[in-house]
């Protein structure tokens, strides 16, 4: 091959090359994915159960955030629902439970549940819950292999456990949820999770 063929093919092949080169220079780089679980891996208890908590706290201030601060002293009225809580008592309620479950762990952030016994505005209970939550993550967080299964002062009459408690934390928070589900729908709110186009 002589010369002007050399010059020829190494013209076509920078022509050839170019578009490709500029293409991966002006191409954004992709978000990196959270890294998922890998089934048979071990995943802490604390990591483990403060994903599946944050789920459960997230639905929970969602529907707790949409209901409209005047409609905060709604109870439901039609049927066999006498004596049962407002809105707003559903939202204090699960606020000073999350308080009660985790007593005690030296978790920062602790007060006595009794002392949200006076808030009564949305803005308030609110606050507390949030703040509940957070303490509750924080105490769930601290669970490990070696404290997970071991038994807790109190209550002995459930052989509790920080793995129990921690259980038990987020299934009275999603018992209550329902409740307050329904109290959202009797309102003509559609609780935020249930909205069309949710990723919760």
């Amino acid at each position: 091959m002589n010369v002007k063929r050399w010059i020829v093919v190494a013209a076509c092949c920078t022509a050839v090359s170019m578009p490709a080169a500029i293409w991966a220079q002006n191409e954004k780089p992709q978000t990196e994915k959270p890294k998922m679980a890998v089934e048979g891996t071990p995943i802490a208890p604390g990591d483990s159960l403060t994903t599946m908590m944050g789920q459960f706290s997230s639905e929970f201030i969602g529907a707790a955030d949409a209901m409209p601060a005047d409609k905060y002293d709604f109870a439901p009225t039609t049927g066999e629902f006498k004596g049962v809580r407002t809105f707003g008592e559903q939202v204090r309620h699960v606020a000073q439970a999350n308080y009660f479950f985790f007593k005690g762990w030296g978790i920062a952030g602790e007060i006595d549940p009794k002392t949200l016994d006076s808030l009564k505005t949305k803005d308030d209970l609110m606050k507390a819950l949030r703040d509940s939550f957070k303490f509750a993550n924080d105490a769930i967080n601290s669970i490990t292999t070696q404290n997970a299964f071991t038994a807790l002062k109190a209550p002995e009459k459930y052989k509790a456990t920080r793995a129990s408690m921690a259980a038990l934390a987020m299934a009275h928070a999603m018992d209550h949820y329902g409740q307050i589900v329904v109290y959202l729908r009797m309102n003509g709110i559609v609780p935020p999770a249930s909205r069309p186009g949710n990723n919760m």
